[in-house]
């Protein structure tokens, strides 16, 4: 018998973008019960997920919003409404589902009951409208099979929710590495498997929205490793790491021999543009064209000073005693307050 569905969207002023969200979940076989759970729009995201049917949760704005908060509100709707409800289709409102993926996620639940999260592949909506959206389309080829940790995109089974927890809602980003964490622990595999689940419009067009967006994942990253330990996810473990080596610890060891051995020693910085040229060829080697192998190696490169940044912010308001509140809800969103 396929397990009992239902859609949770989060979103806050997604405008047309959520208009095809919630459309593209009425174009399968089968419709499923949605809600949608806003966090305080200005613009018409409310009208839209009423005429599309879903049931409506509105985040109290006196609260700080995150999406962990979000998604946790549409959980318990959706289990108040349905309470033996046994997986659960998490979407953001900037994301529209494939019309077979909801088939598809069921019935790789059904053939692995070990699974706690099922994912597929995500695709960057307008992937050649500039260099921004090429990135996030590259960063979304993540691997096949069994694998740490998921996107906000998630097909999650309930079960191994109630048994690890909810999402964490104090965490501003990476909620969903953080829940993966906990879901391991208690048992659950997370799948990610080779089928079109979702487009994704990143809709950032500004370095300095980029540069935002990565500061915010460094901060999260830090967060969740003080948490679970720095080796609480691979991947994230291996950025976490990368950015400490290659902003920090490898810039004093130059300085310090140039001290030490004169100033000849400043050549070692050469390793820089030769590390991003490893890193090139290694995206060329699975497949990306040239001129994608570089971009994505420059911006890795430089990606990891605003990583490491968002790593100090962390650690800096967690010495003072503050809550992370260092970056809004959703802030690569051209449209978002």
């Amino acid at each position: 018998m396929t397990p009992k569905l239902g859609v949770v969207v989060i979103g806050r002023n997604e405008g047309a973008r959520l208009a095809r969200c919630l459309a593209s979940l009425s174009t399968g076989p089968t419709s499923h019960p949605t809600v949608y759970v806003d966090s305080g729009s200005s613009d018409d995201s409310l009208e839209l997920a009423r005429a599309h049917g879903a049931d409506l949760v509105e985040l109290d704005l006196t609260v700080g919003f995150t999406m962990a908060r979000a998604r946790n509100a549409g959980m318990q709707r959706l289990l108040e409404r349905i309470p033996d409800l046994e997986l659960i289709q998490f979407l953001d409102g900037d994301c529209e589902l494939q019309p077979s993926w909801l088939a598809h996620g069921q019935r790789t639940m059904q053939e692995r009951p070990d699974a706690a999260v099922v994912s597929g592949r995500r695709r960057e909506r307008h992937r050649d409208a500039n260099i921004y959206h090429r990135l996030m389309d590259m960063e979304w080829d993540t691997p096949i099979g069994e694998v740490d940790a998921c996107h906000g995109d998630a097909m999650m089974r309930v079960a191994f929710l109630r048994a690890a927890g909810p999402f964490d809602e104090r965490l501003i980003a990476g909620e969903e590495p953080e829940l993966c964490v906990r879901l391991r622990a208690a048992g659950g595999r997370i799948l990610r498997v080779d089928a079109e689940m979702s487009l994704h419009d990143v809709a950032i067009d500004r370095f300095a929205q980029w540069w935002r967006r990565c500061i915010r994942s460094g901060h999260a990253e830090a967060q969740a490793s003080g948490r679970h330990g720095w080796l609480h996810d691979k991947a994230a473990s291996r950025v976490l790491l990368s950015a400490w080596l290659w902003v920090f610890f490898i810039p004093l060891g130059i300085l310090i021999f140039a001290r030490l051995l004169g100033g000849w020693a400043l050549a070692a910085f050469l390793v820089y543009p030769l590390h991003t040229a490893k890193i090139a060829l290694g995206r060329f080697r699975r497949g990306a064209s040239v001129q994608d192998s570089l971009l994505y190696a420059l911006f890795v490169q430089v990606g990891r000073f605003a990583t490491w940044l968002g790593h100090w912010s962390y650690w800096l308001t967690r010495l003072r005693r503050r809550p992370s509140t260092l970056i809004e809800y959703k802030t690569g969103a051209r449209n978002a307050t």
